[in-house]
C-alpha cells in the first residue's frame, strides 16, 4: 500500500503563489512518473503538470511559464510551485504517482483545494 499525501492549498489573491508537495509513503516501492491534475467545479479533471523519474517535465499550456513542477526522489515527494496564478487556476489540485512495487498502478492524493481571488 502507497499512500500519498498533499499539502499547500490554500487561499491567494490573483498574482500570488503557493507552493503544492504530496509526499509518497509505504513499503518497497518504486515511482515512475509523478504528477499533478486539477479539477475544477463542473469540470473533468485536467492534466497540469508531469515529471519523469529522469527529470523530463510536460506541462498544459495554461500553466506554461507560471508553474514549476520538481521531485526530490529521495524523499519521494514531488511538488509544484505556482505562480502568477489568475482566477481561472481555482480547482482541487491531486497528486498523481505511477509506482512499481511487484506490479505498476497509479496512485492519487486526496485533494487539496486551491482558490484564487481576483
Amino acid at each position: 500500500q502507497v499512500q500519498l499525501v498533499e499539502s499547500g492549498g490554500g487561499l491567494v489573491q490573483a498574482g500570488g503563489s503557493l507552493r503544492l508537495s504530496c509526499a509518497a509513503s509505504g513499503k518497497s516501492f518504486s515511482i515512475n512518473v509523478m504528477g499533478w491534475y486539477r479539477q475544477a467545479a463542473g469540470e473533468q479533471r485536467e492534466l497540469v503538470a508531469t515529471i519523469s523519474s529522469g527529470g523530463a517535465t510536460k506541462y498544459a499550456d495554461s500553466v506554461k511559464g507560471r508553474f514549476t513542477i520538481s521531485r526530490d526522489n529521495a524523499k519521494n515527494t514531488v511538488y509544484l510551485q505556482m505562480n502568477s496564478l489568475k482566477p481561472e487556476d481555482t480547482a482541487v489540485y491531486y497528486c498523481y504517482c505511477n509506482i512499481y512495487t511487484t506490479y505498476t498502478f497509479n496512485s492519487w492524493g486526496q485533494g487539496t483545494q486551491v482558490t484564487v481571488s481576483s
